[in-house]
């Protein structure tokens, strides 16, 4: 194993936020949730109505405050919940995105801003403006958007996009446009796009961390898949869709399958500490695993899975 993950080590599980100020969650006399510190200090005052439970002393968890209820103010279309930063300042609203705030996709969440969707980063910080009536998760490195479409509530009480003209952004909220397929082009709604990932030697060495295991990922990702598949197609593409940055002290590495989504409904998607040393494997947005103990249980539950 490449020298850079020699030190490998199976470390407790560790909070991704690495703010020292402990938070917590205080509901008032009338239920309205706020956030004060540990010596009692109101950081944000109570005034949202909250949908999930939330005990009252529970601690905010992560690099920003999120309240996924709403206000008496509220008027933003398609947004859920507010953030603010861990100072008590309003941040942003989350797009609305099924029954919730949007995840965060290849280290970027979509936000709303007087009808208009852009992206941030985990700490609240604008990457991409409000500017589009309406954009796509980023998959792969591109996302989809569209300007003057609308949204049509279908029979199944969701919405769909109708109408429109629509367009494909990068990482830097880009237009690019479509190119002839070639072995590393990316499809995005039928047409095709340049590979959108550039590496630094050290970005590299740990990429070749992963291409080293690809073989036994591969293979434990399509052990359930029915559908005979060529040995190139079980082949996993592995990118770096993350750098570290203030509060998130970790590259993260997604795989993606033959088609160039993400590989899994929850994907196999890893961290790997600002230094190099370890490798952690990234469960419900939020565990991280050491990657030797992951991998472990990844072996055990496919023979099981084989049996």
């Amino acid at each position: 194993m490449n020298k850079l993950f020699g030190a490998l080590l199976l470390v407790p599980m560790l909070s991704f936020s690495q703010q020292n100020e402990i938070l917590e969650y205080f509901k008032s006399k009338d239920s309205l949730v706020g956030v004060k510190d540990q010596h009692g200090k109101i950081i944000v005052p109570a005034q949202f109505k909250i949908f999930s439970y939330l005990e009252d002393g529970e601690l905010v968890k992560g690099e920003t405050i999120y309240f996924d209820g709403y206000r008496e103010d509220d008027e933003e279309k398609n947004a859920s919940g507010y953030v603010y930063d861990r100072k008590g300042n309003f941040l942003y609203r989350p797009f609305a995105y099924d029954n919730g705030a949007d995840y965060f996709s290849e280290g970027l969440r979509r936000f709303v801003k007087n009808g208009k969707v852009g992206f941030v980063d985990r700490n609240g910080k604008v990457i991409i403006e409000a500017k589009h009536d309406f954009v796509s998760s980023f998959h792969y490195g591109y996302a989809a958007y569209c300007d003057g479409c609308d949204w049509e509530k279908t029979e199944d009480e969701h919405k769909a996009i109708v109408g429109g003209t629509w367009g494909v952004m990068n990482f830097k909220g880009q237009t690019v446009n479509p190119v002839e397929m070639s072995w590393n082009t990316v499809p995005v709604n039928g047409k095709n796009y340049p590979y959108p990932f550039s590496y630094n030697q050290k970005e590299k060495t740990i990429l070749q961390f992963f291409e080293k295991q690809n073989k036994k990922l591969s293979e434990l990702y399509y052990v359930n898949h029915y559908t005979k598949l060529s040995d190139d197609e079980k082949k996993l593409f592995f990118e770096l869709v993350e750098r570290p940055k203030e509060n998130f002290p970790f590259y993260q590495v997604n795989a993606y399958d033959y088609r160039k989504v993400e590989a899994g409904l929850s994907g196999l998607k890893f961290l790997v500490s600002e230094d190099g040393s370890k490798v952690f494997a990234l469960e419900y947005d939020d565990e991280k695993i050491p990657f030797e103990t992951w991998l472990k249980e990844q072996r055990k539950q496919a023979e099981e899975f084989q049996k």
